[in-house]
C-alpha cells in the first residue's frame, strides 16, 4: 500500500495512492491528524486492511499538493554516512579521511526534524553561510514497531514501509565543524516522499536509486552495494536505545555526489535535483535562493 500526505484547497489530508500513481483516495479517519501525515496510522497502529475499508472515492493526483508523508518527524531523522562502498572511496580524502576502510561499525548522525519538506518543496539555499551544497539520493527505512537491542534476524518486523530522502548536506559547514549535525540540518534539507510504500510491498533489499541534476544522472546504484544493509543499521540504531514507531532512518547514499567529482559541482540556484527509487517513485525538488 502506498500511504500520502497531502494537501487540498489548503487542507492537509492523507489517503491511499493507487499502484499506478494517478489517483488517490482519502482517508477520513476518527482522531486522525492529518496535518502530522502518515504518522498517526503508524503510531496507533491501524491495520493496512481497515484503512482500505475506509478509504473513499478515487481522485486524481494531479489535482492535489503531496506533503512529507512524515512532515514533522517525533524526533531527529537518524542517517548513515558511508554505506556504499564507491562513495566512500569517492570522498576519501575528504569527508572519510579520517575512516578506514572495512569499518566494523557504521557511520551514524543526524538531521533535525525541521529539515524535512514535501516531495515537490523548493530547498533553500542558504546564502552567506554556504556555497558548497550536495545532494544524496537515500533509500528512508520508516519504522513501525517499538524496540530496542533488535537483533539483525529480527529488524525487518520492526519496519513499516520505506520512502525516499534527499539528505542535502553544506560540504564546508559538515568540514568546518568537524561533525555532520549542522551541515546536514539546515531548513529544507531534507526532502521527502512522495509517499510511503508499506514493507509488505517492497523488497528494499535489491532497489535501484538514481538520482538526476538537471536530467543529468549523477548516482545510480541498487541497494545490494549498501555496506551495512537494513537490519544491520536497525539493529545497530538500537543498541541501547529504543525506536519508536515513526521513526525515519536514511540509510546512506551511493557514489556521484557532487563533491566526488573533479572538480567538485555543487547546486546552485535553480538548480533541480530529482532522486528516483525503484518500486517507490520519485523526488524533486528546485534550490533557490
Amino acid at each position: 500500500m502506498r500511504l500520502a500526505a497531502y494537501e487540498e484547497r489548503g487542507v492537509a489530508r492523507i489517503g491511499i495512492v493507487s499502484d499506478d500513481g494517478k489517483s488517490i483516495q482519502p482517508l477520513d479517519l476518527d482522531g486522525v491528524d492529518a496535518n502530522a501525515g502518515i504518522l498517526p496510522l503508524i503510531t496507533a497502529p491501524i491495520p493496512l486492511a481497515d484503512l482500505a475499508r475506509q478509504a473513499g472515492a478515487a481522485q486524481p493526483l494531479s489535482g492535489v499538493r503531496l506533503r512529507a508523508p512524515v512532515p514533522r518527524p517525533s524526533r531527529n531523522v537518524f542517517c548513515v554516512g558511508r554505506n556504499y562502498h564507491e562513495h566512500a572511496n569517492e570522498l576519501s580524502g575528504s569527508i572519510f579521511k579520517d575512516s578506514k576502510d572495512g569499518e566494523a561499525w557504521p557511520i551514524i548522525f543526524s538531521k533535525v526534524p525541521e529539515s524535512v519538506v514535501g516531495p515537490a518543496d523548493d530547498v533553500l539555499l542558504p546564502a552567506g553561510i554556504s556555497s558548497d551544497i550536495d545532494y544524496e539520493a537515500e533509500l528512508c527505512v520508516v519504522i513501525g514497531k517499538q524496540g530496542k537491542n533488535i537483533a539483525r534476524a529480527d529488524a525487518l518486523a520492526h519496519i513499516y514501509g520505506y520512502t525516499i530522502v534527499n539528505d542535502v548536506t553544506a560540504r564546508d559547514v559538515q568540514q568546518r565543524h568537524r561533525q555532520w549535525h549542522l551541515g546536514k540540518s539546515f531548513d529544507t534539507f531534507c526532502p521527502m516522499g512522495p509517499w510511503i510504500v508499506t514493507a509488505d510491498e517492497l523488497d528494499a533489499g535489491n532497489i535501484d536509486i538514481r538520482c538526476l541534476v538537471n536530467g543529468e544522472v549523477r548516482q545510480s546504484a541498487n541497494t545490494r552495494d549498501l555496506i551495512f544493509d537494513i537490519g544491520t543499521i536497525i539493529e545497530n540504531c538500537s543498541r541501547g536505545i529504543t525506536l519508536y514507531p515513526g521513526d525515519v532512518i536514511a540509510t546512506g547514499t551511493p557514489a556521484g555526489v557532487g563533491m566526488g567529482m573533479d572538480p567538485p559541482r555543487f547546486l546552485k540556484n535553480g538548480d533541480t535535483v530529482r532522486v528516483e527509487i525503484q518500486g517507490i517513485g520519485h523526488i524533486e525538488n528546485v534550490f533557490k535562493v
